[in-house]
């Protein structure tokens, strides 16, 4: 335990006097994530829309015939407005339109008539221009007289804020790279410094040793974390929580641990810092891409959305949105937090493996 407590702070130490790696963690947990909060806007694509037809098949079909591909997937029919609210919640619908039924007769005889729209709002440009896309829809359809009444109802983001959705996306994009490649650095330095074979000679458990550096730099990530999150996300974007705080906090140690495994994995294959960096970034943007931040899920390739399942970064994210915005309790949080879990201990195995035989 003593060795343990040495070896830990030794690396919390070399890591507070690097003077410029502690302004650049700084920079990235509260400016990058500041600047991609307030300056990213997303075109939708391949967005998502169900519907619930209590109208007939006639009008309402006519009316969703407009929306096309690529911006938007066809339409997909729904028997209650509870199964489509259950799809947006599980995110497979971004967009749901409900046609009451008396739509069509109304409409037809110039009486007042509205469409219901619930919106996942957590999406929030994909959402907002699709309902100017539809509000144009029915305008060109009706030569711009239209006795209609939007009833719109945004789910999780009521105001479409997207500082809200971007500034937790890049936080989660920050914590990936940070993690993949302070984990590596830590065991690389060794190398590059000549004091690896040093290291070897001390009477100390090389288990002990590897776990002491993992977890003093995701205790520099952990700290990033509540910086970020308490400055940026609450103080300046004033995002609102409706989850527990905590239970994003245990999540986010989770994943930590999940990319630490990879991570070892970089460290046992790279020479310098140099390959490090290079090595990261591969491995960084296929995790991005699959994770479905930025581009949902349903709408990529059948076998990229089978891939996505050995993400840790999708359940990182989907666990993050539905604490942050839908209040997800922790029994329905229990899926992302297995998933996680699970990819944590295998990624970490191997990753331990991996530089464990350089001891």
């Amino acid at each position: 335990m003593k060795a343990f407590k040495a070896i830990f702070l030794k690396e919390i130490l070399t890591f507070l006097r690097n003077v410029g790696l502690v302004f650049f963690i700084i920079y990235a947990f509260t400016l990058e994530v500041y600047m991609a909060g307030n300056g990213i806007k997303i075109k939708p694509k391949h967005v998502s829309i169900g519907y619930v037809n209590y109208a007939g098949k006639k009008l309402p079909n006519e009316i969703l015939s407009h929306f096309h591909y690529p911006e938007f997937e066809k339409p997909k029919e729904f028997l209650s407005e509870k199964a489509l609210k259950k799809a947006i919640f599980d995110k497979k619908i971004m967009v749901g339109l409900i046609f009451d039924s008396d739509f069509t007769k109304n409409l037809y005889k110039n009486r007042s008539t509205r469409i219901n729209v619930l919106v996942d709002a957590t999406a929030s440009a994909q959402a907002q221009v699709t309902l100017i896309y539809l509000n144009q829809i029915l305008s060109r359809m009706f030569d711009g007289k239209m006795p209609l009444e939007f009833r719109i109802h945004k789910l999780f983001n009521q105001n479409s804020t997207s500082t809200w959705f971007m500034s937790i996306t890049m936080l989660i994009n920050v914590i990936t790279m940070l993690i993949l490649v302070l984990v590596s650095i830590v065991f690389v330095k060794e190398k590059e410094r000549g004091t690896w074979d040093i290291m070897l000679l001390m009477p100390v458990d090389g288990r002990v040793i590897i776990f002491a550096k993992v977890l003093s730099q995701i205790v520099v990530i952990m700290t990033g974390i509540f910086i970020s999150v308490g400055i940026v996300v609450f103080g300046v974007f004033n995002t609102p929580i409706n989850g527990s705080l905590w239970l994003f906090f245990v999540l986010s140690f989770i994943f930590s641990f999940a990319l630490s495994g990879i991570a070892l994995v970089i460290a046992a294959f790279s020479k310098s810092v140099m390959q490090v960096a290079q090595i990261s970034m591969l491995v960084m943007l296929p995790l991005l891409f699959l994770s479905g931040a930025w581009t949902p899920i349903n709408s990529m390739a059948p076998f990229l959305q089978k891939m996505t399942l050995l993400s840790p970064v999708r359940y990182y994210i989907q666990g993050s949105q539905a604490i942050f915005f839908k209040g997800t309790g922790f029994v329905d949080l229990l899926p992302y937090f297995a998933a996680e879990t699970v990819i944590a201990i295998v990624l970490f195995y191997i990753g331990f493996r991996k530089i464990g035989r350089l001891f």
